[in-house]
């Protein structure tokens, strides 16, 4: 099943770290995608860019609004994600457990529901959060 790792933390921390401190967690986000490609877990995953540089867009009534920045303020912003393939959800999370966003952050992880998946009773009932 695939799994999306989803980053969050206070991206104003970023203001008080050195370059190298950056360069070394850099690294350390390289050998986490490096070895989980090689176990066949890592799909996908990037950072993404701070939220001053995020579009938010809605449509109301047939009209498209497009406004600056996220959706809400929040005291953690989304930072980037991995999409990986796992067995189950333990596994997500002993993954997930390993990402360094973790160790000052939070890592979401969510099943990603198929495209094409019918809908069955038990994935009805989990959409609707009564799994």
């Amino acid at each position: 099943m695939r799994y999306l790792c989803l980053l969050y933390g206070d991206e104003s921390r970023w203001e008080k770290v050195t370059k190298a401190e950056m360069d070394a967690l850099y690294e350390e986000y390289v050998a986490l995608t490096d070895d989980i490609k090689r176990s066949g877990h890592h799909l996908a995953g990037d950072p993404l860019y701070p939220t001053k540089s995020a579009t938010t867009v809605r449509v109301r009534n047939g009209r498209v609004s497009a406004t600056d920045g996220p959706f809400a303020e929040t005291k953690e912003q989304l930072g980037g994600y991995f999409l990986i393939e796992a067995r189950d959800l333990n596994e997500a999370i002993q993954i997930a457990a390993r990402i360094p966003a973790a160790r000052t952050g939070c890592v979401e992880v969510r099943p990603i529901w198929e495209m094409g998946e019918r809908l069955t009773e038990d994935t009805f009932s989990a959409y609707r959060g009564h799994a």
